[in-house]
């Protein structure tokens, strides 16, 4: 694979970055700024960047896992408080049923443990958390049926919560029926693959660009911040901290960059053990990094008024999604035929 972005990718980047520096938060106090998020949410949707995994000519998706993970990486490190990674998968889901495309942003119910999506049973929701809420009143699940899983969608009623202060979540207690969606074809177990590898991809794109994010904070407080007539950034403890953060966030851009690519380049099979074994790395080192963020704030770090701990947040949902990186090492063993015969769930 070529790791090099095309012109085009470059300025979707650029484009993503320009849009979160002007509208995403700065400062936790701008979280609770309604008037903000609801610019960067209408800036979004204006963008078509939940549309990318939409059906187009030949029904293949509009845009490739890559073009998914640039958005989802700037979005990580801006802590854009707008909803991508849910409604991505729910767009991803549509277009493997055939279904019509939605009727404003939806995002995806997964099961409790968030690592797959979660089914209907006997007309009713099995319990299951919907992800990635903001702005969403409905998500998609899978039902039963006579030749494969078809797509439903429940009504989201229950009110957001979530460690994650930037992309909450909501609970489903099994009691809501689901509705049938009119689709043309099955979800297949095949598909489910790869929808999980894509999902896969775009949170481990969202925990490299959180890293960076956090490694910026971190740098820029270690220039600034003076200790004994010198900044602290000028000691080497601290240089090391944020080499050492740094050189972990390169290597899970690296890891995810493949599994980006392999979402629609590879079988099913391979591409979701290439991001398992993104998604491995990626949620062992984004704990690190982060973490490392708030030790070279020193006592400011442990504060609510600093951002590190949004970050922090924010990785610690991510790294779940799908899978942790035991569940993912799990599955890589499992594609290699170590521990298992039946190959990847």
């Amino acid at each position: 694979m070529d790791v090099r972005l095309s012109v085009e990718q470059q300025a979707l980047r650029l484009s993503a970055a320009r849009l979160v520096g002007q509208l995403g938060p700065h400062a936790v106090g701008e979280l609770d700024d309604g008037e903000r998020a609801a610019a960067l949410d209408a800036a979004v949707t204006g963008s078509g960047w939940r549309e990318l995994r939409t059906a187009g000519e030949g029904g293949g998706p509009l845009a490739s896992g890559v073009e998914v993970g640039i958005i989802a990486e700037e979005l990580g490190r801006g802590l854009a408080d707008v909803s991508f990674f849910g409604p991505i998968l729910a767009s991803e889901l549509r277009r493997m049923a055939g279904a019509s495309d939605g009727d404003g942003p939806e995002t995806v119910l997964l099961t409790v443990d968030l690592l797959s999506v979660a089914r209907a049973d006997g007309g009713r929701v099995l319990s299951g958390v919907a992800v990635d809420v903001q702005g969403c009143t409905r998500a998609l699940l899978l039902a039963p049926g006579p030749d494969g899983d078809r797509l439903a969608q429940v009504e989201l009623t229950a009110p957001a919560v979530g460690v994650d202060l930037t992309r909450p979540s909501v609970p489903v207690d099994g009691v809501a029926a689901p509705t049938l969606l009119d689709t043309v074809r099955p979800i297949t177990g095949d598909d489910r693959m790869r929808w999980t590898a894509l999902g896969l991809a775009a949170a481990c794109s969202d925990l490299v660009g959180a890293m960076g994010g956090a490694v910026q904070l971190a740098t820029a407080y270690a220039a600034e911040r003076r200790q004994y007539g010198a900044a602290i950034g000028s000691f080497q403890a601290v240089q090391h901290l944020l080499a050492d953060a740094f050189v972990l966030s390169e290597g899970a851009r690296s890891a995810t960059l493949h599994a980006a690519w392999a979402v629609d380049e590879l079988g099913p099979r391979d591409a979701l053990a290439a991001a398992s074994v993104a998604k491995a790395y990626c949620a062992r080192s984004a704990r690190t990094v982060c973490e490392t963020a708030i030790q070279v704030h020193g006592g400011i770090g442990n504060t609510w008024e600093c951002l590190a701990h949004v970050f922090l947040r924010r990785t610690l949902l991510s790294s779940e999604l799908l899978g942790d990186a035991g569940v993912s090492l799990s599955r890589v063993l499992e594609h290699r035929g170590i521990g298992g015969s039946d190959g990847l769930p």
